[in-house]
């Protein structure tokens, strides 16, 4: 029997690389996508013909994690034996801006899968929940699954509220559903609003003198960067694992906005130097003395989140999981696919 798979989240980043992974597996995947006026399948188009719909492994679905409805009729549907939810209102700035929406979407979307799973009758459903680093908030690091949630923004909030859904149903109605506590992660698929494709982007285009100035925010935020492709085979081995369970994944190095654009000037040839601090921090170029990067105010978080650092030795030990990606081959990789 051909397994299936339902993605939510399927036209992101991690649904995309998730969806291929499940193919080579052998799975029939179907991907849930909210209706919108123009297409947004860019990162499935080479595994879904949008033209025909005539893809045999992988099958699209409109639905949204708002409406009970259409989750109740596609999981009816196609009676699936795994559900992967990696949908959300993803943008931590932006849930400053929609609280609302992005708690709808983040916290009560997966709570009604989980309970439309906990009364299907056709077989056991595997649920999988994309938990999130920023659940950790204010907590010291390395942090691990046994660290304090201290959570500093809406949408750090909601994961926190979908994370203890799981670990409820699971308990409470024996469900196989797992959170993978999902560290940063990145791509060439990135979305353009995130800080690293904004670096990426930004000084590739100003090598090629497309753009004058990149205006980014806090420079000394600490993140543990990962590769996508590394963290969805994560998602497959946590729901393969016997005994369900919650999952930290990371890499377990910290490195700091400015490591980061440090190293893409590097690999781009592109020479700065720093002057100032704070607010009036700047990189120019020593050739021609013009300001390359600034630092704007807006792009700050009301609450900020310092250092997030991994300890995923509980996925090493019980999954075999590590990632293959070092933090250089991630920067290496979004570069080459940007030039």
């Amino acid at each position: 029997m051909v397994k299936k798979a339902i993605i939510f989240g399927i036209t992101g980043q991690d649904g995309s690389y998730l969806a291929e992974y499940l193919i080579k597996k052998k799975y029939q995947v179907h991907g849930i996508k909210r209706r919108t006026s123009t297409p947004n399948t860019s990162r499935i188009d080479h595994i879904f013909d949008s033209v025909n719909f005539n893809n045999k492994d992988l099958i699209m679905h409109h639905g949204d994690l708002s409406d009970s409805g259409s989750l109740y009729r596609i999981i009816n549907e196609v009676n699936p034996d795994e559900i992967y939810n990696l949908a959300a209102q993803s943008h931590v700035k932006i849930s400053f801006q929609i609280p609302e929406y992005t708690s709808e979407v983040n916290a009560f979307g997966p709570l009604r899968i989980l309970e439309i799973i906990r009364h299907y009758k056709k077989k056991k459903i595997k649920f999988y929940q994309a938990s999130s680093s920023e659940m950790f908030g204010k907590s010291k690091p390395p942090q691990n699954e046994a660290t304090l949630l201290k959570p500093r923004s809406i949408y750090a909030i909601s994961k926190v509220f979908a994370y203890h859904s799981v670990i409820h149903y699971r308990e409470a109605y024996n469900i196989h559903a797992c959170n993978g506590i999902l560290f940063n992660h990145e791509s060439p698929r990135r979305g353009v609003n995130f800080v690293t494709k904004k670096i990426v982007q930004g000084l590739v285009r100003i090598k090629k003198g497309k753009q004058k100035t990149l205006v980014l925010g806090n420079l000394y935020a600490r993140r543990d960067w990962g590769h996508a492709k590394d963290y969805v085979e994560s998602m497959w081995k946590i729901l393969q694992n016997k005994k369900a369970d919650d999952f930290v994944i990371a890499t377990s190095t910290s490195k700091s906005v400015k490591e980061f654009i440090n190293l893409c000037s590097k690999k781009l040839n592109i020479k700065l130097i720093w002057k100032n601090r704070g607010l009036k921090e700047i990189a120019i170029d020593p050739k021609t003395k013009k300001t390359i990067i600034k630092v704007d105010k807006k792009y700050f978080r009301e609450t900020e989140v310092d250092n997030l650092s991994g300890d995923s030795s509980k996925a090493k030990k019980i999954l075999k999981w590590k990632p293959r990606y070092s933090f250089d081959d991630l920067v290496e990789d979004m570069i080459k696919n940007e030039i």
